[in-house]
């Protein structure tokens, strides 16, 4: 798997974190009582917690948007992080202390720990979720977005100056009507479709009243989709 530059830069970062960790642990003369292997060993798991949750937040991402809504994920995980290394290093200072037992520390660090788990799931679905509405959304708005640039064109192209304005207004309602999609207006929709494709064959064929009797009709489907659109909300 090729690397990419802040995966490296982060690889190198948790290095470092990983190192200082280790010689704070090791050579600060702490006692090394189950206090402080409590602290040490949650700490280490925190370090190396961050490379599967980075591989989680940005899982497939290609995309500048699919990048982004990795962020709060990699977010939890940094968090999780300070918290628990700031901890560890309070946990090993007090293991000078002997009356201090070591169950508290590792009830405290697992519940962290847990969290940290349970907010990077949460986070994880939220964003296949927000991922997949995008890509509903693109999929949902084509259909209007076809019939909208087949309007501007016969508008743009029709060279009769009786049915330019109707076919410019016939545009302009495309333009502003509702551009998602659903169940309840594919009927109504494939419709327009039929009627402007033959609008289109009309203006070809400059057979007038045809196109004009087309124009009407598509107009009365789009103001009955645009009625459904409405009823749908």
């Amino acid at each position: 798997m090729k690397l990419t530059d802040n995966t490296k830069k982060g690889a190198v970062a948790l290095t470092i974190v990983f190192v200082i960790f280790c010689v704070i642990a090791f050579v600060v003369p702490f006692e090394k009582n189950g206090v402080f292997w409590a602290g040490f060993v949650f700490g280490l798991l925190a370090i190396l917690a961050q490379a599967p949750i980075w591989m989680i937040a940005f899982k497939g991402a290609k995309s500048a948007r699919s990048k982004f809504y990795g962020i709060p994920i990699a977010r939890i995980g940094t968090i999780y992080l300070i918290v628990q290394l700031i901890l560890s290093l309070a946990a090993m200072f007090l293991a000078w202390v002997p009356v201090i037992p070591a169950w508290p520390f590792i009830l405290v660090f697992l519940i962290i720990l847990g969290a940290a788990a349970l907010g990077t799931i949460a986070a994880d679905v939220t964003r296949d979720e927000i991922e997949r509405q995008d890509v509903q959304i693109k999929r949902d708005v084509s259909k209007m977005r076809e019939l909208q640039s087949l309007g501007n064109s016969l508008a743009n192209n029709c060279k009769d100056e009786s049915l330019s304005p109707a076919l410019k207004n016939l545009a302009e309602e495309l333009r502003y009507s509702d551009p998602v999609s659903s169940e309840a207006t594919v009927e109504t929709e494939t419709e327009l479709k039929h009627l402007l494709t033959e609008l289109q064959a009309s203006l070809l064929d400059e057979d007038t009243a045809a196109a004009n009797s087309l124009c009407q009709q598509a107009q009365a489907t789009l103001a009955e989709r645009n009625r459904i659109c409405k009823l749908n909300k």
